[in-house]
């Protein structure tokens, strides 16, 4: 399981927790739809998708967000993340950390 930890760069979604299960894909934005809701400036309606692969690694991709996705101060548009990992989206910046399934 992977685990993401909000920290807002000047706004309220600072302390949420979002977890990816072993091969689970999971969006993040501002809309409804999107598995991980972050209501925050500069973020898109899909921002961004996390895919944890079987081999236990996670992958972020871009969404053609407006502001972009970034991975350790880094536009990406599609990243293999690791423990320790910042990943930035709008001003929301979060933690990533590996966790026990």
């Amino acid at each position: 399981m992977w685990i993401l930890q909000t920290k807002s760069v000047g706004g309220g979604d600072e302390g949420l927790t979002f977890r990816v299960m072993p091969e689970g894909i999971k969006t993040l934005g501002r809309a409804v739809r999107a598995d991980f809701i972050v209501e925050a400036p500069l973020v898109s309606r899909l921002h961004c998708r996390f895919t944890a692969h079987a081999s236990g690694e996670l992958e972020i991709e871009d969404l053609r967000s407006t502001n972009g996705t970034f991975v350790n101060d880094r536009r990406i548009k599609r990243a293999w993340l690791a423990a320790r990992d910042r990943v930035r989206v709008g001003r929301v910046e979060l933690t990533v950390e590996k966790g026990a399934c």
